[in-house]
């Protein structure tokens, strides 16, 4: 498994990725980056996958 997947479930993976191509494609127009639900969705997945590291790191 490579890092930017460390932690996360093949369903959680799965879901999130149809989640996420069904904003770009029926989600909102162009949004600030503190604003765009898909860039919200990177962040809370990236800080998902920090915290799994951090806990099997230390």
């Amino acid at each position: 498994m490579n890092d930017k997947n460390a932690g996360l479930s093949p369903l959680y993976r799965i879901r999130w990725r149809l989640t996420w191509l069904l904003l770009h494609i029926a989600g909102p127009a162009t949004l600030p980056d503190h604003l765009d639900p898909r860039r919200r969705m990177e962040r809370e997945r990236a800080a998902r996958v920090a915290r799994f590291q951090a806990a099997h790191h230390a």
